[in-house]
């Protein structure tokens, strides 16, 4: 489950390149915000590892019987010939 954006903020310290901290400054960056977002990004993604992670037996379930019997409904499309698995439809 990822954070809520209305979550209170809470102040940390964080050891950052002098040189790069002092750029962003100059350029106007809101270092706190950027950092933030850069993170929320960064646990989004190992959220979602996580889970890939955690669901893999059944993707590859689905993926062994996708391959073996094709996409379920497949004859009923209306557009393009493969079965789902890569044969052409007879």
């Amino acid at each position: 489950m990822l954070p809520s954006a209305k979550a209170p903020k809470k102040a940390t310290n964080l050891s950052l390149n002098a040189e790069l901290l002092t750029m962003a400054r100059e350029l106007g960056v809101n270092v706190s915000q950027t950092v933030e977002a850069l993170l929320a990004e960064e646990v989004k993604r190992r959220c979602w590892a996580q889970w890939s992670e955690r669901n893999r037996e059944a993707f590859d379930a689905d993926n062994a019987r996708i391959a073996k019997y094709g996409l379920p409904l497949a004859k009923y499309r209306t557009f393009g010939k493969s079965l789902g698995d890569g044969r052409k439809a007879s």
